[in-house]
């Protein structure tokens, strides 16, 4: 069923800025986990999880251009991020050319990076994603959709969403990407970033597996049908008691902000990113200034954005 002023389901693709016969600029957003909850722990060390994820207007930005060495010369922006093999940009990128069995691709690629690392936000795999469909593209390779997805799966758990823009239900360890209907008003939201982050591997090691996992079928009503209101009383991640646990100005962050008259508050993903659910960007604008007014003396400064869900 469709519901009044809601937009089909459908995949997308990473939003193109510009492209020419060999080059493309592609903006990668980052998501949110509006809904995150543990099923199990699997025989291979990962965790059974469903997720709600939702892209937001928070954008990396991917110049990328054919280059006839053969060669994958990647750089970011800021300088301090690697461009090594270690970057998923870099794994996409010779996941591509490995699967595509053309060693002789070559690529220049700069990102400018703008989503926070280390906060759950999916930029490191939404850039991944970016690289997939960008150099499919100008390397003219003609890949399905279907092949992009299960490359996306082979080089990390969230790549795979960024290829279902703009909301997934997202399920297994959450490579499973499945389109959800998302309302046409779309969400806004305070996002706060703290200056401090979070590893992904220190969250899960602290984690306990519930024996009741929390259904997730409140939070996709509420989300399709566009209530912002039920969504926030809807919202869940079973990641923030070991991540508060881990680092304990995440959570008091997150209790400000849920103090500063929000629909709701929850962390995102494994964090250290908190967001809040809002009427409209009024609402938004009142409680972003509201938890940056009450910020204590000795709570470090965050960064505090206004932001909204993202349909290309």
């Amino acid at each position: 069923m469709t519901h009044p002023g809601a937009t089909h389901a459908r995949p997308a693709d990473p939003l193109a800025v510009h492209s020419a016969r060999d080059s493309v600029v592609l903006a990668a957003p980052a998501k949110l986990n509006l809904f995150l909850e543990i099923r199990a722990k699997r025989p291979d060390g990962y965790h059974d999880l469903e997720s709600l994820m939702v892209a937001i207007d928070l954008f990396d930005t991917l110049e990328l251009r054919v280059i006839d060495s053969g060669a994958i010369a990647l750089t970011c922006d800021p300088d301090t991020l690697s461009a090594g093999p270690d970057n998923l940009v870099y794994k996409a990128a010779v996941a591509l050319r490995t699967h595509a069995k053309r060693s002789d691709l070559g690529a220049e690629i700069r990102l400018a990076k703008r989503i926070p690392t280390q906060a759950g936000l999916g930029g490191g795999s939404s850039d991944a994603a970016a690289t997939l469909v960008g150099l499919n593209r100008i390397w003219k390779l003609g890949l399905t959709r279907e092949e992009l997805l299960a490359i996306a799966a082979s080089i990390g758990s969230d790549v795979a969403f960024f290829l279902t823009l703009p909301a997934a239900w997202c399920t297994s360890r959450g490579e499973i990407a499945t389109p959800e209907e998302a309302p046409a008003s779309g969400f806004h939201f305070v996002l706060v970033c703290p200056p401090v982050g979070l590893g992904t591997a220190g969250v899960y090691k602290r984690l306990a597996v519930p024996e009741k996992p929390v259904a997730g079928d409140a939070v996709r009503s509420a989300f399709r049908t566009g209530d912002a209101a039920a969504l926030g009383r809807a919202i869940f991640n079973r990641l923030e008691e070991p991540a508060f646990a881990l680092e304990p100005l995440v959570g008091g962050i997150r209790r400000r902000l849920a103090e500063s008259g929000p629909c709701g508050a929850m962390m995102s993903g494994s964090g250290s990113a908190v967001f809040a659910v809002c009427r409209d960007r009024a609402h938004a604008k009142q409680v972003a200034n509201e938890f940056v007014q009450s910020r204590p003396v000795a709570e470090p400064e965050s960064r505090v954005l206004v932001v909204r869900s993202f349909t290309p």
